[in-house]
């Protein structure tokens, strides 16, 4: 196997993008998004490559989330590069979201922010039995970002803002029983999928629709009146006081989950999807470009990127250090325009 971050090949009619950093967890890198952007416009103009499918090496991660501990060490130093990989990540997305051709991602294993972001958009979104994904960007003082304020608040029961609040992880059966896979096809048959995708005349759904099988009883389906209950408050504070009220076993646990999270990060999130439930993808990513610029410049990110990826002492010291503490003005700063704003070609 080639030691290329990221390598692109044609399979008959299937442009074939790997994502190769296992030992990784395949975390997206700056220059795996420079590589992806141009492979992707190149087949959109070639007419012989039909459908576009992305894949990842390793049993473990399709991509476990963007190169966190680089976008700490850019931003520490006043480097261009932070922002820089926010705003061609972003890019990126957008291009993916309106790709004109059939794009499908394969994703086993975990899946979490940088890597939602090359796989939630496409049109078909297959999950083999290991898929394990989350947002829980919250625990390091960021946001689900990668088009989470468009994606997130329009999944049902408010699943959206359960998972981006406490992020929790869910398996495929709940993926396919919320949309954030839209089918599940056994790990084992992914090879003979493939090469049907790579045949001249060929249907994608009628492909992936022959390998796809039922996924099982989802987990969160036995707690979606709950979550629908408890998360559609419009304040965190409010949510905090429902799961109080609660008082059950289950609420509890959310409860201490919330608790270890960023108090400005949580109540940047939850005004995210709350905005993000009624404008466009394009206009999501337009404010979570500029939400990520005060994220570069505030207290927390660092912090939460110290305690859990650096130090991994898991005891973060949050400023402020509780909700109550987190005032509205400030939260309104995320969303301040730039001079600078997010442009899509």
């Amino acid at each position: 196997m080639t030691d290329k971050e990221v390598f692109f090949e044609v399979k008959g009619t299937l442009g074939l993008i790997t994502l190769n950093r296992p030992k990784a967890l395949n975390a997206l890198t700056l220059s795996m998004v420079r590589e992806i952007h141009p492979q992707l416009k190149k087949w959109e103009n070639d007419s012989s490559v039909k459908n576009i499918l992305i894949k990842a090496e390793g049993e473990k991660a399709f991509c476990a989330g963007g190169d966190i501990r680089a976008l700490h060490d850019w931003g520490k130093n006043n480097d261009e590069e932070a922002v820089g990989f926010y705003r061609e990540e972003y890019i990126l997305n957008q291009y993916i979201k309106r790709y004109p051709k059939p794009y499908i991602s394969l994703v086993n294993g975990i899946v979490m922010g940088g890597g939602v972001g090359l796989s939630v958009h496409g049109n078909y979104r297959i999950a083999g039995e290991n898929y394990s994904f989350a947002m829980p960007e919250t625990g390091i003082g960021l946001f689900p970002d990668v088009g989470g304020s468009f994606f997130l608040p329009r999944l049902s029961f408010e699943a959206g803002t359960y998972l981006a609040l406490t992020g929790n992880r869910i398996k495929a059966a709940d993926a396919i029983f919320l949309g954030t896979a839209t089918n599940f096809i056994k790990s084992e048959n992914f090879s003979n999928l493939i090469n049907d995708l790579s045949k001249e005349e060929n249907d994608p759904k009628e492909i992936i629709d022959k390998y796809s099988v039922e996924p099982g009883e989802s987990e969160f389906r036995e707690i979606s009146q709950f979550c629908n209950k408890i998360f559609k408050a419009d304040t965190v504070e409010k949510i905090i006081e429902n799961l109080t009220e609660e008082n059950s076993d289950l609420s509890k646990k959310i409860l201490s989950i919330i608790d270890q999270k960023s108090p400005t990060s949580l109540k940047v999130a939850l005004k995210s999807l709350r905005l993000g439930k009624n404008i466009s993808f394009e206009e999501c990513m337009q404010m979570e470009f500029r939400m990520v610029n005060k994220v570069m410049n505030d207290h927390d990110f660092y912090e939460g990127v110290r305690a859990l990826i650096i130090d991994k002492d898991n005891n973060p010291s949050w400023k402020p250090g509780n909700i109550s503490e987190v005032e509205e003005n400030f939260v309104d700063k995320f969303f301040s325009s730039l001079d600078d704003d997010l442009k899509f070609n």
